[in-house]
């Protein structure tokens, strides 16, 4: 590791020190080497190409489907003077021009571009022409079709690394299992096979799941009983509100937060939460990507979440300063039942997602072979009423259209206006002149907004108002007024969820989903679910082990602080006393049931009091059945999973 990447590291982020592996995925990218770094949930990612990207000259692009991340990571690296830009469907045509000029001509180091962009003829030509240094892929496992969410534009990155043939890759992913971290590098074409790592195991997390039909209570009780910082994740966003408020009346400091709230509000409810002004936060999983706190004690999960992967990321949220942290997963039988409804509901037709892609297209009376790029205010239900169709399916269909790249749905509003200058200031002061009506409000801008003239900047217009002692609705017409001049070029707030068009309209017929869109990610979407339910329905194994082997570790140990080593631990038998005695009584109970009596006697080599303990353990945890004439027995169908 040179002394140079060390320099960069704390003159821009203040850190004396890197995160195990960072500095040999840095050392691999300096030495151009396709990489791919396997890094957990807050292990600082986003470094391992920030760094390289600022020893080298030129751009790095970096490749990521999480618009709200983007935002972020732009906004940051613009705090600490780092020229950053973002591309992604959704922005105003100028916006995207005034980037791209900016790429070309504006010294960027980083440009972020969302997947979907990659097949547009700017996108590719601008890149042609653009000296680049790295290309960063976020979130890799979204090119594989066995990853839990495969996008299919990223198949697009292959062909942008045509026009950059030298320029190394970085591929980064929290979460991967052997196949797909295989399947991320043949996609990507990498020169060599190249994986850098660090375990998953945290040592300090505690990973726990609860089989309870009141979860309410059990909510309340644990959060109150789990002192600082926590997240509780629900499915949908109603019940973020109601619970929140169920805290609220139980004296626990929370609120609440989900992708159809404004983006003020939600900004204003993340910053409340990461300054610890309110303890508990109660969200969709909407919330999470790109949050930098590690003093979070608790994260409960009152649903199930997605799949195992979803479940590793948002409890891995938890505890990054690597203090002692807690998590729970509840869940009962009627969660079990809505998880198998979700999946089928997950995968409409073929035919409803092309009669929903149409009916889009008369909705907002779009001809075939226009509306690339425009986006409109969408309201999903007035959309599903209007055309009689059910808001689950039509939802699941927009979200394959959104997968395959025909659109892009914005669930939440932007945050604030914005506003270009593409004059030179001489030339505003010419038009300030010739128009004295424009003096006051123009002169305020240009003294509230420095940056102006070089790149579209937010602007908020009731404090543009309050500045230039004028009406909010005034400063608007006026902005509206001096945008169709050319003065400036200005982008009003949107305040409703938009839908916009990465394509012109297509005839339904030409809407084609691929097996790697529909049936094979039906089939590996199955199997996700399979492994979710599997792990729950566990309490045998340890959850920490359960989840690294998923994930291909080798050799794991016991974390000795799950819910499933506490139980044991309870016990004066080890893991390996424990699962012999509990072999040996299930190949007896195998034959038929059996009274105390004749059974433990039959558990040779074991003392009386461990094959005890170790019944009663497995009575009270519903692995084998004491029956009324207190004899004992296998329940119907248990798998016993033991190799004869």
């Amino acid at each position: 590791m040179s002394l140079e990447a060390k320099k960069i590291l704390v003159n821009y982020w203040g850190f004396s020190e890197f995160r195990p592996k960072q500095e040999e995925i840095i050392d691999s990218v300096i030495a151009g080497n396709d990489t791919l770094a396997l890094l957990p949930t807050g292990g600082g990612k986003s470094l391992c190409f920030q760094v390289p990207a600022l020893m080298q000259e030129g751009t790095c692009i970096v490749i990521t489907p999480l618009i709200a991340l983007m935002k972020d990571q732009v906004t940051n690296l613009k705090k600490n003077r780092i020229k950053a830009a973002a591309i992604y469907t959704g922005m105003h045509r100028d916006e995207i021009e005034a980037v791209y000029s900016n790429a070309l001509y504006g010294d960027l180091k980083f440009l972020y571009i969302s997947p979907e962009r990659l097949g547009t003829d700017i996108t590719r030509d601008v890149i042609s022409r653009m000296k680049v240094s790295l290309l960063a892929v976020d979130e890799a496992h979204c090119i594989s079709q066995w990853g839990y969410d495969f996008r299919p534009s990223y198949l697009k990155i292959v062909d942008i690394k045509t026009l950059i043939p030298d320029i190394p890759i970085l591929a980064l992913t929290a979460t991967a299992t052997p196949d797909v971290v295989v399947d991320i590098m043949d996609k990507l074409q990498f020169k060599a096979h190249n994986v850098l790592s660090t375990s998953f195991e945290r040592r300090n997390l505690s990973y726990n799941v609860l089989k309870e039909y009141d979860k309410t209570g059990i909510l309340v009780r644990s959060i109150k009983e789990n002192k600082g910082s926590s997240i509780v994740y629900v499915r949908n966003r109603r019940k973020t509100r109601e619970l929140s408020e169920i805290l609220v009346k139980n004296g626990v400091s929370a609120t609440y937060y989900h992708a159809g709230l404004d983006a003020r509000t939600r900004d204003t409810r993340q910053k409340e939460w990461s300054l610890g002004r309110v303890s508990v936060i109660v969200a969709t999983n909407a919330f999470g990507m790109g949050i930098d706190k590690s003093n979070v004690r608790y994260v409960l999960h009152y649903d199930l979440p997605d799949s195992v992967e979803s479940y590793f990321q948002e409890a891995g949220r938890a505890g990054r300063d690597l203090q002692p942290a807690h998590t729970m997963l509840l869940f009962n039988n009627n969660d079990i039942a809505r998880a198998k409804d979700l999946f089928k509901a997950s995968f409409p037709e073929v035919a409803t997602i092309k009669n929903v892609y149409n009916a889009l297209g008369n909705y907002f009376q779009l001809p075939e072979g226009s509306g690339k790029d425009m986006g409109y205010d969408f309201d999903i239900s007035h959309f599903a009423n209007t055309y009689k169709l059910n808001v689950l399916e039509v939802y699941n269909s927009i979200k394959f259209l959104e997968k395959e790249g025909f659109l892009l749905y914005i669930q939440s509003a932007g945050q604030f206006s914005k506003l270009f200058v593409p004059l030179k200031k001489e030339e505003l002061y010419t038009f300030i002149v010739e128009n004295p009506g424009a003096d006051r409000l123009l002169k305020e801008i240009m003294r509230s907004y420095s940056g102006v003239f070089s790149d579209y900047i937010n602007i908020n217009e009731t404090l543009l108002a309050n500045r230039a002692e004028m009406k909010r609705e005034d400063v608007v017409k006026k902005l509206i007024f001096f945008d169709r001049q050319k003065i400036i070029s200005y982008i009003p707030i949107k305040t409703k969820p938009q839908l916009v068009y990465a394509y012109e309209r297509l005839s339904a017929k030409h809407i084609q989903l691929s097996d790697e869109v529909y049936k094979d990610q039906k089939e590996s979407s199955e199997k996700r679910l399979m492994a979710l339910l599997d792990f729950v329905n566990n309490s045998l194994d340890c959850r920490s082990k359960l989840l690294l082997e998923y994930f291909g570790e080798k050799k794991v140990r016991r974390c000795g602080i799950c819910d499933v080593c506490v139980s044991e631990n309870s016990m004066d038998v080890n893991e390996l006393e424990f699962k012999s005695i509990e072999k040996s009584i299930f190949l007896h109970l195998e034959k038929g049931s059996m009274h105390l009596y004749e059974l433990v006697p039959k558990i040779v080599d074991n003392k009386e009091d461990d094959t005890i303990q170790v019944l009663r353990w497995l009575i009270d945890n519903n692995k084998i059945i004491r029956n009324k004439d207190e004899s004992i027995s296998l329940p119907n169908q248990l798998d016993l999973g033991f190799d004869e």
